[in-house]
């Protein structure tokens, strides 16, 4: 199934750029810096998994019900996204969460997350026939 190996191949460097990120931010910031840190990879990975489980579920349908799905749930994740940042910095401490350990990590766990969405994404189209080019006219 393709949309599993476009997730799986987004999932990897994500992961492996979320793990590595929160051990740097655990040591370069305590404690704050690893909840920050863990409340942004698991932000981001989440964000984008809904992403993709919206395309796995709207492939067969009728395309114009497919881009409703598309924009109700990119509206939905940007609604729920903002609520969540605003409940974590109207209710938590900067102690207790560090506010650049947490933009850090989620801008550099998205990037992981694209360049392996994207490189997966040209893997499967490579392996895509490709029209031969020569066209028979009917003339």
């Amino acid at each position: 199934m393709s949309d599993t190996k476009l997730w799986k191949g987004a999932i990897v460097p994500a992961s492996i750029a979320a793990v590595i990120l929160i051990v740097v931010m655990a040591l370069a910031r305590g404690e704050s810096g690893l909840v920050g840190a863990v409340l942004a990879s698991f932000t981001v990975i989440i964000f984008f998994s809904v992403h993709l489980l919206v395309a796995r579920i709207s492939r067969d349908l009728d395309p114009m019900i497919t881009m409703a799905l598309a924009m109700f749930s990119y509206f939905a994740k940007v609604i729920l996204m903002g609520a969540f940042l605003l409940l974590v910095t109207k209710y938590t401490d900067r102690s207790t969460v560090d506010r650049g350990s947490f933009a850090i990590c989620a801008i550099l766990i998205t990037m992981a997350w694209l360049f392996g969405e994207i490189s997966s994404f040209m893997k499967l189209r490579s392996q895509l026939p490709l029209p031969s080019g020569k066209e028979k006219s009917n003339e």
